[in-house]
């Protein structure tokens, strides 16, 4: 679904459009499945400022009410039909702290009274799923970490491998990196941004690990697109910076390097991301 300048969905759906476009200037973007559009975010990473002071001893005020009103007014701006979060909803590994769980509690029940919600299970989602298991799934799906595919779209958080269902698909929507550049200015000033990771992939890798011929998979030639993390303050890796390793299991192995292209938020083209 295309999105016109002021952000919201245009009524128009020409059979050209991308099955996944980001929303101009937000860490977001719009599925198309089948006849349902979803809105896709990574690495929410509800409780951080709490992981924060235990993990660094860092003190910060929560920003948990910033979050929530940035979610919910990107629902209220594009007004889709569900909800699709790419892992790590929560922050602490192992458990939800009583912060986390609060602002946990307070974002599902903001969010689940527009749209149900489907959430692929990342890497600081342990305790998560235990919290709700009581919650109808048609509101609240969790998957496993393999991820799923919906139509023609796969999603996994990415800390492991995709299962074979997701391979198989047109687009593979993936998180976890928190990818971002290094930008530098013409007096060696630079600043961090976050960026958007889009480009064709190589089945070997997915099919050694699978222990498979290539020839085994339905290869559709798949679009990868690693999304920025929602929460500002998670980090990320500098995905142009060397020395700064990819953190899921099949990237940058699977990547074709020179057609991978990295984005900015604003839709700022800069290029293949190992040169920008």
């Amino acid at each position: 679904m295309a999105l016109d300048s002021d952000g919201s969905a245009s009524a128009a759906e020409p059979a050209s459009d991308p099955l996944v476009e980001p929303v101009p200037g937000a860490p977001a973007a719009i599925a198309r499945i089948g006849d349902e559009r979803a809105l896709v975010v990574a690495d929410y990473h509800a409780g951080i400022e709490a992981g924060l002071r235990y993990e660094r001893g860092v003190e910060l005020e929560s920003n948990a009410a910033v979050r929530r009103v940035r979610l919910l007014g990107l629902l209220d701006r594009v007004d889709p039909d569900r909800l699709v979060v790419l892992g790590d909803l929560g922050h602490r590994i192992g458990g939800s702290a009583e912060a986390e769980s609060d602002e946990l509690d307070e974002l599902l029940e903001a969010v689940l009274d527009r749209v149900p919600a489907i959430l692929v299970r990342g890497n600081h989602d342990v305790g998560v799923p235990a919290r709700f298991e009581s919650m109808d799934e048609d509101r609240l799906r969790i998957t496993d970490s393999g991820g799923i595919r919906l139509e023609r779209v796969g999603f996994v958080h990415g800390h492991t491998w995709p299962a074979r269902e997701v391979l198989e698909s047109d687009v593979i929507c993936v998180g976890h990196e928190h990818p971002a550049v290094r930008l530098e200015d013409s007096v060696g000033g630079g600043r961090k941004e976050r960026a958007w990771l889009r480009g064709p992939l190589r089945p070997g890798p997915f099919a050694e690990h699978l222990e498979l011929d290539v020839a085994d998979l339905d290869w559709r030639d798949p679009e990868i697109v690693v999304f920025p993390a929602f929460n500002d303050r998670s980090g990320g890796t500098w995905v142009n910076v060397d020395g700064q390793g990819f953190l899921s299991p099949f990237l940058p192995a699977a990547l074709l390097e020179d057609e991978t292209e990295a984005f900015l938020l604003d839709g700022t083209r800069l290029g293949p991301y190992r040169s920008v």
